[in-house]
């Protein structure tokens, strides 16, 4: 079993909801080393998840078949309850294409993207093993050629990293941001005020790493195309449920940091995405209430209820700073009512006494 002690939590939802469905191909037993895990050479489980996305879905497992080529392994699709027909369309493709060494998967319930990821990692390999090595590909990502064979040979030539993700880029080459620092108490102060003394300041707390051109090891990384040791999720117990969305990576390589392991940014990985598709982010005039959620559960969790309220109120401060500028005439934007909403959703959390509290806070 993958997460011992934790299946329960894992699968509460599963179990609630009481529904399993999977369409497995399989044309008689795969060839060894193909779909299962060849005695001398390591396995990979490649986890898709699609949310509404089944077109982008099958292109990206038709790239993550292509790039699984010589490799041990095989695909797993996760539909996070669409409820769309996504389940029935991508079930079809795999039928139709011939495609042995992958599986399609329902989860029964949308319990966000670390609740779908841990659902299909839980799963293992179609003979019931466990993998050597997780591949968690976004929907809308398509990796280029060596690109998951390259993570895979960094990892087993470095057994002290945990994590080791992609440069991604999109379909016009213009790279997306990949590697991070942990947000702190600082990050929210500089991100806020936006002020070039105030940044140079605290450059080295900015989230957002200028883009590495070698390997790199780093606080965390996207989860578009990162690929995780097995026994990373075994130390962890997998992506925390609480976040339905965002800061999940986060937290997870913040755990794993704290239990021993690297994350490392590969940026001979390439892998093309679109971004934000089954989200809808780019279409955004607000945050939703769950992306608050999500920051203030990270910062309670990992740092505590004071660190948070801290947090908050450094983004306050750097806001106001900003504002202040913007009287003198700087140009610059902030997110629409960002401020405000952080404050409310904080002061909401609080007064319902959620912080820290064992609810679910995606709800």
């Amino acid at each position: 079993m993958l997460y011992g002690g934790n299946d329960k939590h894992l699968f509460s939802a599963f179990q609630r909801n009481g529904k399993f469905n999977e369409f497995l191909f399989s044309t008689g037993s795969p060839p060894r080393g193909d779909c299962l895990n060849a005695s001398s050479t390591p396995s990979v489980l490649t986890v898709v998840l699609n949310y509404r996305t089944p077109e982008l879905a099958i292109k990206a497992v038709e790239a993550a078949l292509r790039e699984m080529e010589g490799l041990a392994g095989s695909i797993t699709v996760v539909d996070n309850d669409s409820r769309d027909g996504s389940f029935e369309s991508l079930s079809l493709a795999a039928q139709e294409r011939g495609w042995t060494r992958v599986r399609v998967l329902q989860s029964g319930h949308n319990g966000g993207y670390g609740a779908g990821n841990n659902f299909g990692i839980r799963q293992g390999l179609p003979d019931g093993s466990a993998p050597d090595y997780v591949y968690i590909l976004n929907s809308d990502a398509f990796p280029e050629a060596g690109a998951i064979r390259l993570l895979l040979e960094y990892l087993e030539e470095h057994p002290q990293v945990g994590f080791a993700g992609s440069r991604l880029h999109g379909d016009d080459g213009a790279h997306h941001q990949t590697a991070f620092r942990f947000p702190t108490v600082f990050s929210e102060f500089e991100s806020a005020a936006a002020t070039g003394p105030i940044s140079r300041i605290f450059r080295s707390y900015i989230v957002a790493l200028p883009e590495p051109l070698e390997v790199q090891t780093v606080d965390w990384i996207a989860g578009a195309s990162l690929m995780v040791r097995h026994d990373v999720f075994v130390d962890t117990a997998g992506f925390d449920e609480r976040f339905f969305l965002y800061f999940e990576e986060t937290d997870l390589c913040l755990r794993a940091r704290r239990a021993g392991w690297q994350s490392v940014y590969v940026p001979q990985s390439r892998v093309m995405h679109i971004g934000s598709v089954s989200t809808g982010m780019k279409t955004w005039k607000r945050m939703p209430s769950f992306w608050f959620d999500s920051r203030l559960w990270y910062f309670t969790k990992n740092h505590g209820a004071t660190y948070a309220a801290v947090a908050t109120l450094a983004y306050v401060a750097g806001s106001l700073i900003f504002k202040l500028r913007q009287v003198f005439g700087k140009r610059g934007n902030q997110p629409h009512h960002f401020v405000g909403d952080l404050i409310s959703h904080a002061l909401r959390a609080w007064k319902r006494q959620l912080v820290g509290s064992n609810s679910n806070m995606a709800k």
